[in-house]
């Protein structure tokens, strides 16, 4: 028997599939070995080096199951993923399983296809040490960042608190972007555009003042535009220039990472680590009905453009058979992969173009064929042919005034019909015009509108999710496949809060960023963290030993703890709420305390009024009476949603829940109503239970499905609704449910 040792169950499965019978396939679970929970566990007298165990009782009982294995194997593979995680989960199996380090036991496989498989297991290698101390110097690094710097802010500012490495300089962008909003002031100019026609030729365009006397003009004051004004409403209107031309829009590169991220964050609406999970089972495989356990992309953690000269003629093949041969560029398009990229891994790409989102889509969960969607249509189209455009330039002339005139046509869609791209909505296109009117030089134009509009210049926009994780990349701090955990620290501590899709510093967040600033200026310095991951990346290639990374970093901090240590406490500043004291009247405030976040009155001492931030939305007055006493219920809000209670509280202690009847129930015809569980679970149910049992997760439509009579419900897809068998093997689609 033969041994293969992955990380996960899932991943396993999927390569089960590939090997023979002679082939047993087990699970690590990730890593085995762990720095302790509740303390440093750095030697520092020995080289910074980590002091790794099996920590959890699952860790021990893995290495045991995979020792007693290998005993059984005549032949070990470490097939862990491969990066730099990976290697150093290998290194740890190796050592733990006391596996022969001069024996060629490594496997490595960018997809999990039986093709690549099986190549791996015939081309086994040594593990990479390099690759092993490049990951244990993160580790350390930022371990020791993180024990040396969380107390210290503990300490000086409250409770619950933490710096880290990449994280502190994450937030100071997002801090820094702040302040250049709050700081912002605004500027007036006029914005003047004339709606003009050809005589006798449709259609009407609009035409944007742009300059006078041949020079660039922007009007900065009502007086400046009614000048304007008094020209373009008596002068005439005459075309100075044409220029015609064909422009081209080229396809962008197949996913990496962080493009996989900015992308699914914007179109699909997923948050990072979201995004980082679903993309996770795509690699590793899962049960689809009717294909048995299927891996659906390549490796998902990469930084690379690059694809293997396979996938690039199978892309052109698959788009020649279904868009045509004209969709093909005449050689295969190659792209650029970024100089400081690792580039050890291929881009982000389908394994097999055959397995169609379309095919799987009724068969798996939404974000994984949303997800699965993106990346299949990003990489197909990376291997298209250019859009084109017809585009034409006017220049009119109106007396002294020069105005411009933009149309752009789509004459050939190319990679557009397979990937379509987000519209920006930037006002210098805003008067594009889609069609023109044939227009010579020398022709007279007639005015039919003039539109004057004051507008006001506009601060920086707050950063996305999508956008921060661009900013990290192209400023070099962190590695895309931190992101998202990077985002999610950002979260928990509630250093950043989203309004929508923007990101907002907290004011705990702000206070937190100066003070590094203060006292550990090289922690939130963007520039001098990058260099730090360029020193880390050249660990693994042994152009340094890596504990001389660490030490050259963690020294200085030990000062600069020390120095900080001796400063004063940060007096936290209280945070407006928008909740008025329900005892005096005055503003809440939201402050910080030992147990996290509270309401207090902002007329403290005079009044000493406190609250739990939950209940800072106030209760509703409805005009449903009590049952109990006769008083009005009011709506309030808690853990488990909107529930009725009693205005007369605490003398009468009556609530009931407030309950949105869905559809009637397909089994006893009795009311379903929308619930939430314990677990916070949104679910709906028959209000006839227990003696109707009947439940869906989705919206039922109170209606049997006509094929197998299973229920039927409803499905949101891209903002409309559907409506579809609850039994997936069936597959009955009831079609769009219109909203009139």
């Amino acid at each position: 028997m033969k041994l293969v040792i992955v990380e996960s169950p899932a991943k396993a499965k999927t390569i089960g599939k590939y090997l023979g019978p002679e082939y047993r396939v087990d699970a690590s679970r990730g890593h085995i070995w762990d720095l302790p929970d509740k303390e440093m566990g750095i030697d520092f007298n020995n080289n910074y080096e980590p002091q790794l165990s099996a920590r959890k009782s699952e860790q021990n009982e893995t290495i045991e199951r995979l020792k007693k294995e290998v005993a059984q194997a005549e032949r070990v593979y470490l097939a862990t993923d491969p990066d730099r995680e990976g290697e150093a989960i290998s290194f740890h199996l190796q050592c733990a399983l006391n596996l022969d380090p001069k024996e060629k036991n490594r496997i490595m496989f960018n997809e999990i296809s039986k093709k690549a498989v099986n190549n791996a297991i015939q081309n086994p290698d040594y593990i990479n040490k390099g690759l092993v101390n490049a990951q244990q110097a993160r580790r350390v690094l930022d371990r020791l960042v993180g024990y040396t710097l969380s107390p210290v802010l503990c300490k000086k500012i409250t409770n619950k608190l933490s710096a880290g490495r990449v994280q502190s300089a994450a937030l100071r962008i997002i801090v820094d972007r702040e302040k250049e909003i709050q700081k912002f002031k605004p500027e007036e100019f006029w914005h003047v555009s004339a709606l003009l026609e050809k005589p006798k030729f449709k259609p009407q365009f609009n035409a944007t003042l742009t300059e006078k006397d041949g020079k660039k003009l922007k009007l900065k004051n009502k007086e400046q535009c009614d000048e304007a004004l008094k020209t373009l409403n008596s002068a005439e209107y005459t075309v100075s220039s044409v220029k015609k031309s064909v422009t081209v829009s080229r396809p962008q590169p197949p996913f990496t990472t962080s493009t996989m991220q900015q992308d699914a964050v914007n179109k699909l609406r997923m948050s990072s680590n979201v995004v980082m999970s679903v993309a996770q089972q795509l690699y590793e495989g899962f049960d689809i009905a009717g294909m048995g356990h299927v891996a659906l992309v390549t490796y998902i953690r990469t930084d690379s453009v690059r694809v293997s000269t396979d996938a690039v003629f199978a892309a052109r093949d698959h788009i020649a058979h279904k868009y045509g041969s004209n969709y093909i560029p005449e050689k295969p398009n190659f792209y650029a992969t970024k100089k400081q990229a690792q580039d050890a891994h291929e881009a982000i790409r389908p394994i097999n173009l055959d397995l169609t989102p379309d095919s799987i889509k009724d068969k798996v969960q939404r974000n994984q064929y949303l997800l699965y969607k993106l990346i299949y249509e990003r990489f197909l189209a990376s291997q298209a042919a250019p859009a084109t455009y017809n585009s034409v330039s006017v220049g009119v002339a109106c007396g002294n005034y020069g105005l411009s005139v933009t149309g752009k046509t789509l004459t050939f869609d190319g990679y557009l019909a397979i990937y379509g791209e987000i519209k920006s909505k930037d006002k210098d296109e805003e008067d594009e015009n889609p069609n023109l009117p044939q227009l010579v030089v020398g022709d007279n134009l007639k005015l039919i509108k003039l539109n004057p509009e004051q507008r006001f210049t506009k601060p920086p926009a707050r950063y996305t999710e999508a956008s921060i994780i661009k900013a990290m990349e192209e400023k070099g701090i962190g590695r895309p496949s931190t992101y998202a955990t990077i985002m999610q620290t950002l979260y928990k501590r509630d250093y950043v809060n989203k309004e929508g899709k923007a990101l907002v510093p907290s004011n705990l967040g702000v206070q937190v960023t100066e003070y590094l600033q203060k006292y550990f200026s090289e922690v939130v310095d963007v520039q001098f963290t990058a260099e730090m991951e360029d020193r880390l990346d050249a660990i693994e290639d042994d152009n340094e030993p890596w504990y001389n990374v660490v030490d050259s970093f963690y020294k200085p901090l030990l000062k600069e703890v020390d120095v900080a240590m001796h400063g004063h406490k940060v007096a936290l500043q209280d945070e407006m709420s928008d909740v008025i004291c329900d005892k005096c009247g005055a503003q809440m405030v939201i402050k910080t305390g030992k147990y996290g976040k509270y309401l207090a009155c902002s007329n403290y001492p005079a009044c000493s009024n406190i609250k739990s931030l939950k209940e800072k939305t106030p209760p509703k007055e409805t005009n449903i009476i009590c049952e109990v006493c006769g008083a009005k219920m009011l709506e309030r809000e808690g853990k488990y949603g909107k529930y009725l209670s009693c205005s007369n509280y605490p003398n009468c202690r009556n609530t009931k829940p407030i309950t949105e009847v869905v559809a009637k129930c397909p089994k006893c015809g009795k009311d379903v109503t929308k619930r939430v569980s314990k677990r916070g679970i949104t679910f709906y149910g028959c209000t006839g239970y227990p003696n109707c049992d009947f439940v869906s997760w989705d919206v039922p439509t109170g209606k049997l499905c006509p094929k197998c009579g299973a229920h039927l419900v409803y499905k949101t897809l891209r903002g409309k609704k559907y409506v579809r068998c609850s039994n997936k093997e069936c597959g009955f689609d009831g079609g769009e449910v219109s909203e009139s």
